[in-house]
């Protein structure tokens, strides 16, 4: 394809590329949405969204835990607050901070909540988020918690792709759109100004400025007592960044390797290096002194290091001491540790059950060493503990089961990829299955991400409790076994990551628990170019595919909205010596009309601002044009996620499994 004739419907908004979606859309809806099983699915997955026995999550923020909401009542949802007593009741009584739905129905637009940064330590004043429809593109205003209201004449930024986070009482750090110059050439802020109130934004004084090459900049200012601190940061590309200490007028650069993760904690500089550094191995955790290491130390204390089965999953602090989450053949392991006059000790956590996973959901970590631990399963809803380090725990919250997994297991298995490389994987599906049947499989493979077992009422409903299996590949381009893992799929290595998956499919089909005709694949975002990359490479394996906001055209992708922040983790275009790999992955210009492809379902939203939904559309308008079977539908709110709110989400996840079930002869009730 020497030429894109579907260019045109990248035009995200023109009339004729939303008239293109609208026809596809209503053939969808004649399809799936006309299927008997649409309607059930529809409204059992709306139930589960809605459930009103979920754990609501809190941040503790001072005397109040604060904790978003939205159920069938309230669909855009409430910002609200309560006491860690009144936390502790099965009914809490809540003070209703931000009513979404009724800001949207007074404004007449359509937001949805997307965050609120909060000044420390009164926690008076907040910097509220507000996206329209579910783009991350957001507005910013100031609220009074005290008063519930947002504050006249207070800060307010218009929509961007914004950072913003408070200095003091009058002074925030802000990086937003101002005109030509001030965005980089992925759409985020190129520059730090520092605000201070009832000024104009524009007049607000510069403190960092990045190139326009690079991915953004951001800065913040760290209000721990006797360790204020401010920082800016400049993004090279997605993974490699620079971090500098605001002195005054000077900016100091920590001398940390780009590609490593850093920050400050009190008198600790945190490194997670991501090539070997200082004699130590890629996916370690070091500590610092940090007053030390501006003057020259750069010996590390050493609280993680991996050996091959190993990895860093993550790390929290409370007060005093660092809680330690690490992963060993994708099996969670939690410690505590604790800095002393001879160094760190460290203890176990908890215990957490076999193909489960855990995380801390929270920690006081200014005033206390309390914490929230979160522990969940495949077929295990979430527990969520309550704890001092050093004391007994105490389970606050059990969340229901919310589909039946009576005779259900869940196994991990290995697959060997093509290079000879042993890929995990769960399964979750008949504890003693008698022949093959109908199977999903999920995957992902990219930017460090880590697929641990967790419970997801939206599939145990749809297809577990319906029959189906369902399987989670760890495939490399993720960080299951820590940098190495992410790095063996980086740029012209993107095949291993689609090799691992393709292993993990035939490994299902050897082990007789599908066959390729009753195997489904789903994916989402970079999963999504997983799933292009199936279609073109392995159509035999597959019975249905279903990706979601996908990336597919990897050789305009760069060009489209955010795109251009993720050349390293692809490769970049323009430049020659990337060139031939990325047209060799790049699913949309392998689409060929003699390939015997499974039936396909593209979703996307015409809302996302971050993966250009003009990937969906113009493989769908090819496919169409190659004679293969696809289907196409286009939310036109949502943003990334595809949904802003719990109906969407629905009715979403319905049209998905519908498919699933038409083409992978499964039988689910009507």
């Amino acid at each position: 394809m020497t030429e894109d004739p579907h260019l045109w419907l990248e035009d995200v908004e023109g009339e004729s590329a939303l008239a293109w979606v609208a026809e596809r859309n209503a053939e969808t809806a004649a399809v799936l949405a006309a299927d008997p099983r649409y309607e059930a699915l529809r409204a059992e997955l709306r139930e589960v969204l809605d459930d009103v026995e979920r754990i609501p999550y809190t941040v503790r923020r001072g005397e109040y835990l604060y904790n978003f909401w939205r159920d069938a009542g309230r669909a855009k949802g409430v910002w609200r607050r309560t006491t860690p007593e009144q936390y502790r009741k099965d009914e809490p009584a809540w003070e209703i901070l931000l009513d979404v739905d009724a800001l949207a129905a007074a404004e007449g637009e359509a937001w949805v909540w997307a965050g609120a940064s909060v000044r420390y330590p009164e926690y008076r004043r907040a910097l509220v988020m507000l996206s329209r429809d579910g783009s991350d593109a957001v507005v910013v205003r100031e609220f009074d918690l005290e008063r519930r209201e947002f504050v006249e004449g207070g800060f307010q930024v218009a929509e961007a792709k914004t950072r913003v986070g408070w200095i003091d009482e009058d002074t925030v750090f802000v990086g937003t759109d101002l005109g030509p110059g001030s965005l980089t050439a992925s759409g985020y802020p190129r520059t730090v100004r520092r605000w201070r109130r009832g000024t104009p934004l524009e007049d607000a004084r510069t403190v960092f400025e990045a190139e326009a090459g690079d991915v953004s900049a951001s800065g913040w200012h760290d209000p721990t007592p006797g360790h204020e601190r401010s920082f800016v940061s400049r993004y090279f590309d997605f993974f490699r960044y620079e971090v500098h200490l605001v002195d005054g007028e000077r900016l100091v650069r920590i001398d940390v390797p780009d590609d490593a993760g850093k920050y400050v904690w009190r008198e600790w500089l945190v490194v997670t290096p991501k090539s070997p550094w200082l004699g130590q191995p890629a996916g370690s955790l070091l500590v610092f002194d940090f007053e030390a290491f501006l003057a020259g130390y750069r010996t590390p204390q050493v609280l993680f290091a991996p050996d091959g089965r190993t990895a860093l999953a993550g790390h929290c602090w409370t007060r005093r001491h660092l809680l330690l989450d690490t992963l060993a053949d994708v099996a969670t392991r939690l410690e505590v540790l604790t800095p002393g006059p001879d160094g760190w000790s460290r203890r176990p956590l908890a215990e957490v059950p076999p193909l489960s996973s855990a995380a801390i959901t929270d920690t006081d970590a200014y005033a206390s060493d309390e914490f929230f631990l979160d522990v969940s399963g495949f077929l295990q809803p979430s527990t969520l503990t309550y704890g001092h380090v050093g004391a007994e725990s105490e389970v606050l919250k059990q969340a229901p089961a919310r589909f039946d997994a009576a005779g259900l297991a869940v196994r991990q298995y290995f697959a060997r990829s093509a290079d000879g490389t042993a890929v995990p994987y769960f399964v979750v599906g008949p504890e003693e299955q008698q022949e093959p049947g109908p199977a999903l499989l999920y995957g992902y493979g990219g930017f460090r991400d880590q697929q641990t077992p967790g419970y997801d009422a939206v599939t145990g409903r749809a297809w577990l409790a319906r029959g189906g299996t369902y399987a989670v590949a760890n495939i490399r381009g993720g960080s299951e076994y820590g940098p190495d893992w992410h790095r063996a799929a980086l740029g012209a290595d993107r095949v291993r990551a689609f090799e691992d998956f393709a292993a993990v499919a035939a490994d299902l089909t050897a082990r007789g628990i599908t066959t390729p005709s009753r195997l489904g694949i789903t994916g989402a975002s970079n999963g999504g170019l997983l799933m292009g990359a199936m279609l073109v490479r392995n159509p035999e394996l597959f019975g249905a595919v279903v990706a979601r906001v996908p990336l597919l055209d990897m050789l305009r992708y760069h060009r489209l909205l955010a795109g251009a922040s993720w050349t390293a983790e692809y490769g970049d275009p323009d430049d020659p010596a990337d060139r031939p790999h990325l047209e060799e992955i790049s699913p949309y210009h392998h689409l060929a009309a003699d390939r015997p492809y499974p039936p396909v379902l593209l979703m996307t939203s015409t809302r996302d601002d971050r993966v250009h939904p003009g990937h969906a559309r113009k493989a769908a308008a090819r496919l169409r044009e190659l004679g293969h079977r696809v289907l196409f539908h286009e939310n036109t709110g949502g943003g990334h996620g595809g949904a802003s709110d719990n109906e969407q989400a629905a009715a979403n996840e319905a049209l998905a499994f519908t498919f699933l079930w038409q083409h992978l002869g499964g039988t689910a009730a009507p």
